[in-house]
Order: structure tokens, then sequence, then C-alpha cells
């Protein structure tokens, strides 16, 4: 199944069940125009994983990390399918990076790669957008990767059974392929990557891993249409503007 989040006409926030083209709980069927998708899940904090497919690494011109490089994105990075994300003004060199997110599904510390699968919900899809001219002179990459919805997140929560293991991942700028691989090409597996995250924090219920991008970054421009797609999860969707 594919759950979503959204908001009905009537103002209730709902979890329901999503059909392509509508939306639907207790009985009632809602066309997407009539109600707003939201995040599928509501996170204390996204930790990303950085250079997880070696060719992006090569095309950043940088080494494939010997262990999985943490960083993190707070709760106001998160934005929803179907939103326009303001791009920090000023800024020259902001980019792409299509990535395949997990949602953690219980209060989890110190979990074994054998026991990951019991921890996860599912799988949805993420944007790790990314300003570069800050994110290329700090070490910490707040500016660079923490802004206000520099996290497009949805809009499905897919059930762990839909994500074939060697899921498509691509990206779309304006109908044009930017990104096109295959999550078989990760360097550190998602019970690899939980087993890590969760030896140094508590991941909390609604929390997401996000597993890193594939190569074929790309800069954003202001008006851009933005489609990230991963076989088994969907299609995430969001425009982009710059002031």
């Amino acid at each position: 199944m594919h759950h979503v989040r959204f908001r009905d006409p009537a103002g209730a926030v709902r979890r329901g069940e999503w059909h392509g083209d509508s939306v639907s709980f207790g009985g009632e069927t809602y066309d997407l125009g009539e109600v707003d998708v939201l995040p599928p899940c509501d996170p204390t904090k996204i930790v990303c994983i950085g250079r997880n497919y070696a060719k992006h690494a090569e095309e950043r011109d940088e080494e494939v990390p010997d262990r999985p490089l943490l960083f993190l994105k707070p709760p106001n990075a998160v934005a929803s399918h179907g939103d326009t994300v303001t791009l920090p003004a000023g800024k020259e060199n902001i980019e792409h990076e299509a990535e395949l997110a997990v949602v953690i599904d219980e209060q989890c510390r110190n979990v074994a790669p054998e026991d990951a699968e019991d921890v996860v919900a599912g799988y949805t899809i993420m944007n790790d957008v990314s300003n570069r001219d800050d994110q290329d002179r700090e070490t910490n990459w707040v500016r660079g990767k923490a802004f206000d919805g520099a996290a497009p997140l949805g809009p499905v929560l897919a059930d762990p059974e839909h994500l074939p293991d060697d899921a498509s991942i691509s990206l779309r700028v304006n109908g044009e392929t930017r990104q096109d691989s295959s999550i078989e090409h990760l360097i550190f597996s998602i019970p690899e990557l939980v087993a890590e995250i969760t030896t140094y924090l508590t991941l909390e219920a609604g929390d997401v891993i996000s597993t890193g991008t594939p190569e074929g970054v790309g800069p954003l421009e202001d008006g851009d249409h933005v489609e990230v797609e991963i076989e088994g999860v969907g299609v995430l969707e969001h425009d982009v503007r710059q002031d």
C-alpha cells in the first residue's frame, strides 16, 4: 500500500491511501486538486548520507568515505509534494539531489543490521536541495543543507515490499532527465545505515534517513519544475523560485 497524509477540504489532516490521481480516507475519495498533500511523516530530524554513490563522489571530485558520512537537516527544511521551494537569495550554485528516504517506524537505538527492517515503516522520496556556494565553504553544512524548504519529501509512504532491491531512481528538471541510476549502487546499505546511525543517536518514529544521491546532480534556477521518481514508490514533484 501507498499511504498519504493530506489536508481534506474541511481542513482536517488525514492519513489515507494514495491512488495516483486521488486520495481516500474513511470511505471518502478526493481528487488531488481538492486536497493539500502533506509530507508523509513529521520528522524530528532527517539524517542524510553524503557520497553514498561512488559516481557522485567522483563528479564532486571527492573520495568515497570509509564509513557513512552523516549530516542533519532539521524540520524547517521539510517541504511537501507540490510546494514551491524558495531558494536562498544571492546564491549562484544550488543543485538538486534525488534520494531514496527511509521512514522510521518506532523509537530505536543500537539497532543491529539484521534487525533494521523491524524499525522501518516504509520508503519515500526526498530531494536534498543543496546550496553549494556555502556548502563548499563550511564544514557543518548548515547554510548549505539546512535552509527552509531544503528537503522536499513525499508524496507517499510506500510499504517496504513495494521497493525492489534494484529500484531505479531518476530526476527530471522541466522534463529533462538529469539523474538516472539505481539504488543497487548504494555503497552503504540501508541496514548498515540504520545500524551506524543508531549507534550514536536515537531515532524517533517519523524520523527520516535520506540515503544519498547518485551522479548527475545539477543546477536549479528560478521557475524550474522538478520530478524525482523512484521505482515502487512514486514521483515527488515541486517547483523552485529564487528572489
